[in-house]
């Protein structure tokens, strides 16, 4: 899998010492080549316009902007631009946006170096990565009915502990409304209650 030329690649993460030690392990590749480093998202859109790499990896917190977030407004200019996500949030909702920004892999900040090569070079040669437990998370939210965005806001509202009347008011919308809503998302994601509600949003990532 390995190329004949190097694999002219961006890096992206806030911690200096995190880009130092993956540059250095990199760069020992004889087919890759870590070409620039970004510290967060504004930097990050900005080195991949002036060095148009193969490919990048991309953290997945930053200190202006998601790496989700960086990577759609890559994708915006160079909708092919091959982009690894390294992320230490690995649920479903996570994942799901990044495959909805466009990521071509999906990585956890655990993952071993041999691994780490092995997703930069299928990326690089037009494929998608995802590590099993990764591609198991993917596997399940393709399952789910997903939540509309106004049930998002409902749920959102259950998750900060408001009342119907409450959510009702802080949406503007009819007390009955909410409740109709509120039927539909404990429906949609197989709980019995408001709280079992709060609970599996936050494990899922569905609400932060």
């Amino acid at each position: 899998m390995k190329s004949q030329t190097p694999i002219r690649l961006l890096l992206v993460d806030d911690h200096f010492i995190v880009r130092m030690g993956l540059a250095g392990s990199l760069n020992q590749e004889d087919d890759i080549e870590v070409i620039a480093e970004a510290s967060n998202g504004t930097e990050a859109v900005a080195a991949y316009l002036k060095h148009q790499p193969d490919v990048t990896l991309m953290d997945g917190r930053l200190p202006d902007f998601h790496g989700v977030e960086a990577t759609m407004k890559i994708r915006s200019s160079n909708p092919k631009a091959p982009i690894i996500l390294l992320s230490i949030d690995e649920t479903e909702e996570d994942i799901h946006r990044a495959l909805a920004a466009g990521v071509r892999s999906y990585l956890p900040k655990s993952i071993e170096r041999d691994e780490l090569l092995l997703a930069i070079r299928t990326v690089h040669a037009g494929g998608t990565y995802f590590p099993a437990g990764i591609a198991q998370r993917i596997s399940e939210r393709s399952k789910r009915i997903s939540l509309s965005d106004r049930e998002l806001e409902v749920l959102r509202q259950i998750v900060l502990g408001q009342a119907n009347k409450q959510i009702a008011e802080t949406l503007g919308i009819a007390e009955i409304t909410v409740k109709v809503h509120v039927s539909h998302i404990l429906e949609k994601l197989g709980v019995p209650d408001r709280t079992r509600a709060s609970t599996l949003a936050i494990e899922r990532g569905i609400v932060k």
